[in-house]
């Protein structure tokens, strides 16, 4: 029996998530598997990948087979180098915290605030009594006009 390590998918129609598997290579894309062995959500930013590292080199070790997409997942954990004997990959990216976000903007308001710019508009505001002062002028060059 040929046993792969595929996608089975879940989800909605545009919002799938993944389970990685070990199953028989004749079964069907979402049919019956033999483990479960990991998670993948794509559509999340960044990416979720969780693989149970143990189980994924056990099967690895016994001769399954990872299809294309579980294999470039097996690369970003690591797994597949650690089965193969090189060298591991880069930790993969965490997603930057807000409390990260609001320093970083903190940091730069304060590097523009020794500039002329003090937050406001390029354009000055027009201001009521201005605009009723333009208004008052045109109707009395309309009125000695006429």
């Amino acid at each position: 029996m040929a046993v792969k390590i595929k996608l089975k998918r879940l989800g909605k129609i545009r919002q799938p998530h993944y389970r990685i598997v070990v199953a028989d290579s004749r079964t069907r894309r979402d049919g019956r598997a033999i483990e479960e062995i990991g998670l993948y959500h794509p559509t999340y930013n960044p990416s979720r990948i969780e693989v149970d590292s143990e189980r994924a080199q056990y099967w690895l070790s016994v001769g399954a087979q990872p299809t294309e997409p579980v294999m470039a997942i097996l690369k970003l954990t690591g797994d597949w180098q650690a089965h193969k004997g090189l060298p591991a990959p880069a930790p993969l990216l965490q997603p930057e915290t807000k409390e990260d976000k609001r320093a970083s903007f903190d940091a730069f308001a304060k590097s523009i605030e020794g500039d002329d710019a003090k937050g406001e508009a390029i354009t000055p505001k027009a201001k009521k009594a201005d605009k009723k002062a333009d208004e008052a002028e045109a109707s009395s060059t309309e009125s000695t006009e006429a």
